[in-house]
């Protein structure tokens, strides 16, 4: 086989050589119209296939079809040459440079990719279209052959297809087997890309020759069954694919938790020989497999009924069933012949051209002088390629990229009596359960929910969708790390040195989860770490990567850099980063009662009942005489009043309702601050305070005393490069003991000022330390899971697992077994509460404040009005004798402090007087005199008792 391709290799590349251009031309005789009365056309396929012997009868019905219908071609008669290619490539490419001697305008076929390659750069010479019904490698639609015109459906789409049926039943990896030429390489390569869209992949890539011998397949799928992946995509011939499915079953690979998937080979199969022996059936027996795409139209349906006959006309070795790609070789005549008629409707003429350098290479044995080029093949290749008609496969039109419009794949389910569609693919709108030409109409939606197939019975007769993959059966057991930690044993330790057998937490709830996945997991625990230092679980993580271990368990906490390396399951232990440091209790003493608020607090609050009291003096001043009196009274008043509101137990009664509307509100400010301080101090003398310099996080990175962390942590790092402490200050502690003592010292004896650790460890070191406490919340949120490598189902399964122990109780009766927890434990809760801080009233006094501002703003701008509507006179009389400033502010005050009820009188006795004078000056009974002494006597202070003084 090899020397043979090489052979093709060679030849193709000496034609490519010498085939550029020619000058003689040569014509064909016409018909009355202008049109040739005939035109050469070739078809190449290997009769002997099944795909060639539908083929080959669908092709001559074709052609009789157009003969015969003298308004297709305008008398222009076909003439069909058909060669078998042999399954040889070399002579693929030989018979193919037959048509070229023949004047050949177009040539159907040929049937493989591997002759479509090596013959397109002869039609690319030549410009003479190659119109494949068969040929479905995704390459030979890249610009480097414009000749080659793929007449059925690209393979692309068919990888496509069996991509998103592997993500709609949630698989990760498949198992690629495939013939090692283009169509098998290129289709696989399209397969790998389209999963890697779907963050999937082919996990193991299994190459085989075209004619491979039983021996050979049964070495290729040993090899596939020992591997992880159980989804396995068979992308082969017609010929091969039936003994490889054989080999697989007798080998037991049909069975119970594999899942085959055929391309559209196997319904070409099931199609061509339909019905099939028994035996046959039960070895294909749960695959699922494709078939292009036909909608079932009047056209198809005639077609098929005519079937039988044409057999029985054109091929008499016994009955043939119509399959797929009868139907595209067809419509592939049609093609050609709507693209000839338009041919010659645009003027184009039947002519070749023959290059003079070959006709001096023609005397020898090859004839390279008899190859021609075909003058109009650029405008056939144009009009087929516009072609829009609808033929037995129903719409057939080209998109830009040489595809056809509306590319559809059937799903079909192989069973005991022969085989169930499951549903179909399209382009437009990916798996569903109806028709795609019903949802071209409709808007696409590829969403996760609208991607629908009805139950699949799988290998073994099981209904139930297989997880996809084993453990690989190749005697080896997973090799599981786990850190031979020195302190917080608890979690995990190493039970015995020699048969590395562990126990702890961590291991109790790996064992418990594994036991409920549905398959049995052989695993071997390995330690790791030298029995001296806590081992670093980074580096763990890490061998994991390089295949030291297969997984990691312990208490691993979830990290940004290691989930870079690793898939981890979902955390059985919640566990963030946490300040611990010493507490003492707190003292209570004379002034205790002082605690709750903060200075500010008390501050701002006392001079808050000094301005409402003096507020609420403004408003009331003029309108109530518990208000009025002698200014030390009023002092006294301001004070006993505001700050009897505290208990609420203010005695004076307020009658100006914007004094009202101000107390409203103040009373409401005054409960609020009465309760928190009450509730405030009732913590502070009820429960035990224990106290500590150190707040929190933020209190350790803005000091510059040293901090405890325990040692093979990924705790330095974050410290380090999150939170931008320096290296210095970390001190590296191991055991329980370490932390204890360094906490004592303290950071002025050797010791440190706080520790940090993850809570889970905390809350073990704590239960029997009640002068340690944890100080503040946590300032991280992580948790602890098991570690496998990227993309590993087990993760899955695993984390499915954890959920089902949290669920069901399990995981709180773990942790209750190994790390029950006690009364110290619990000790931060103690610690000493934030006191009151004057920021978390300060909505509050605003509100209050934004009261107090809009009653007085209203009273005012009252006063104003009255001074100018009762007292104006009085201002502009008084002016002739005191400056004018001076004597309208002295006015304005003696107005304010006034009685309103009494300047009301005087502003009526006023306007009495005003009027009478009035009156005596139209009679002339009141002289000037008169009324000189009626303004003194108004004047004088004898007339002013009723106005205090301030």
């Amino acid at each position: 086989m090899e020397s043979s391709l090489l052979s093709v290799g060679l030849v193709g590349c000496l034609l490519i050589l010498v085939l550029q251009h020619g000058i003689c031309s040569s014509g064909s005789s016409t018909n009355g119209t202008g049109r040739p009365r005939v035109v050469n056309v070739g078809s190449l396929f290997g009769f002997r296939t099944q795909v060639g012997k539908a083929a080959s009868v669908a092709i001559q019905a074709a052609v009789d079809d157009v003969n015969s219908d003298p308004s297709v071609l305008g008398g222009t008669t076909i003439k069909l040459t058909m060669k078998d290619s042999n399954y040889s490539g070399f002579l693929g490419l030989v018979e193919a440079l037959q048509f070229m001697e023949k004047d050949t305008v177009a040539i159907i076929g040929p049937q493989s990719s591997v002759m479509s390659h090596m013959i397109s750069h002869i039609a690319n010479e030549l410009q003479v279209p190659l119109l494949s019904f068969a040929a479905g490698d995704p390459t030979l639609s890249s610009l480097q052959f414009p000749y080659f015109v793929r007449t059925s459906q690209n393979d692309l789409f068919q990888m496509t297809a069996i991509a998103e049926i592997v993500e709609h039943y949630g698989w990760r990896e498949v198992v690629a087997i495939y013939v090692d030429d283009e169509q098998g390489r290129n289709g696989i390569a399209a397969l790998g890309d389209k999963l890697a869209e779907r963050r999937l992949k082919i996990s193991f890539k299994v190459p085989m020759r075209a004619d491979a011998t039983r021996d050979e397949i049964t070495g290729v799928l040993v090899q596939v069954a020992l591997t992880e992946s159980r989804i396995i995509v068979l992308h082969t011939y017609t010929r091969s694919g039936p003994l490889i499915i054989t080999v697989a079953r007798f080998l037991g690979m049909m069975g119970n938790g594999y899942v085959w998937i055929a391309t559209n080979w196997l319904t070409t199969v099931l199609d061509t020989d339909y019905p099939l022996h028994s035996d046959s059936t039960e070895n294909f027996e749960g695959l699922l497999t494709l078939r292009m795409y036909t909608p079932d139209t009047e056209l198809k349906r005639k077609f098929v009924s005519r079937w039988s006959n044409l057999t029985s006309r054109f091929s008499p070795g016994g009955d043939l069933g119509l399959n797929t790609f009868g139907l595209y070789a067809y419509d592939t005549v049609w093609i050609l012949a709507h693209a000839l008629n338009s041919f010659f409707d645009r003027g184009g003429v039947i002519s070749f051209s023959n290059d003079s350098r070959l006709a001096r290479l023609g005397k020898g044995n090859l004839h390279l002088d008899a190859l021609s080029i075909f003058n109009g093949g650029k405008l056939l290749l144009d009009r087929i390629l516009l072609v829009n008609m609808t033929g037995v496969t129903g719409e057939v039109t080209f998109t830009p990229d040489k595809n056809l419009m509306h590319p559809a794949y059937e799903v079909i389910n192989v069973i005991s009596n022969g085989f169930r569609r499951v549903g179909y693919w399209s382009n437009y709108s990916g798996l569903s359960t109806v028709p795609p030409e019903t949802l071209y109409s409709r808007p696409p939606n590829r969403s996760s929910s609208s991607q629908q197939l009805y139950p699949v019975l799988w290998p073994g007769q099981v209904t139930q969708t297989p997880r996809g993959w084993v453990f690989p059966n190749h005697g080896k057991h997973l090799k599981i790390g786990v850190p031979n930690r020195v302190s917080f044993r608890d979690f995990v330790s190493q039970s015995d040195i020699n048969a590395d057998t562990f126990s702890g937490y961590c291991i109790d709830v790996f064992n418990n989860a594994l036991n409920l996945l549905p398959y049995a997991v052989p695993y071997v625990f390995v330690s790791f770490g030298n029995g001296r230092e806590n081992p670093s679980a980074d580096e763990m993580v890490r061998l994991m990567t390089t295949g030291v271990f297969d997984a990691v368990v312990g208490d691993i906490a979830i990290t940004t850099n290691r989930t870079r390396m690793a898939d981890f399951t979902q955390p059985y232990i919640e566990s963030g980063l946490v300040v611990v440091a010493p507490v003492k209790r707190r003292n209570m003493d004379t002034w205790a009662f002082l605690r709750p608020f903060t200075p500010a607090m008390w501050l701002v609050t006392a001079l808050s009942f000094i301005f409402i009291g003096v507020v609420v003096w403004i408003l009331e001043h003029r309108l109530n005489d518990e208000f009025r009196g002698p200014p030390k009274k009023q002092i006294v008043t301001i004070l006993w009043f505001s700050f009897s509101t505290w208990f609420f137990a203010h005695r004076e009664n307020t009658v100006s309702g914007l004094s009202r509307f101000v107390l409203i509100v103040w009373l409401f400010v005054v409960l609020i601050i009465n309760s928190s301080y009450t509730a405030s101090l009732t913590s502070i003398l009820t429960v035990q305070q224990l106290a500590s310099p150190i707040k929190g996080i933020d209190t350790l990175r803005s000091s510059k005393d040293p901090i405890g962390y325990q040692q093979g942590s990924f705790i330095f790092n974050y410290l380090v490069n999150e939170l931008h402490i320096d290296e210095s200050r970390l001190v590296p502690l191991i055991t329980p003991e370490d932390y204890v003592n360094a906490l004592r010292k303290g950071p002025h004896a050797g010791g440190v000022a706080a520790l940090i650790d993850e809570r889970a460890y905390v809350e073990l070191f704590l239960s029997a330390r009640c002068d340690l406490s944890i100080i503040g919340p946590e300032f991280t949120k992580n948790g602890w899971g098991f570690a496998f490598p990227r993309d590993s189902p087990l993760s899955i399964d695993m984390s499915t697992a954890i959920l089902k122990l949290s669920e069901n109780g399990d995981l709180q009766r773990i942790h209750d077994k190994w790390l029950m927890s006690s009364a110290c434990t619990s000790a931060g809760s103690n610690l000493l509460v934030d006191r009151l801080h004057f920021e978390s009233f300060r909505g509050l006094f605003i509100v209050c404040g934004l009261a107090c501002a809009v009653a007085l703003l209203i009273y005012f701008l009252r006063i104003l009005c009255q001074f100018r509507e009762h007292c104006t006179n009085e201002v502009v009389e008084s002016s002739s004798t005191k400056s004018g400033g001076s004597s309208r502010l002295q006015s304005f005050l003696s107005f304010v402090d006034e009685k309103e009820v009494d300047a009301r009188a005087r502003s009526k006795r006023r306007q009495m007087e005003v009027a009478s004078n009035r009156s005596g000056i139209d009679d002339g009974s009141v002289s000037n005199d008169g009324s000189k002494r009626l303004q003194m006597e108004y004047s004088s202070p004898r007339n002013h008792g009723s106005i205090s003084h301030v």
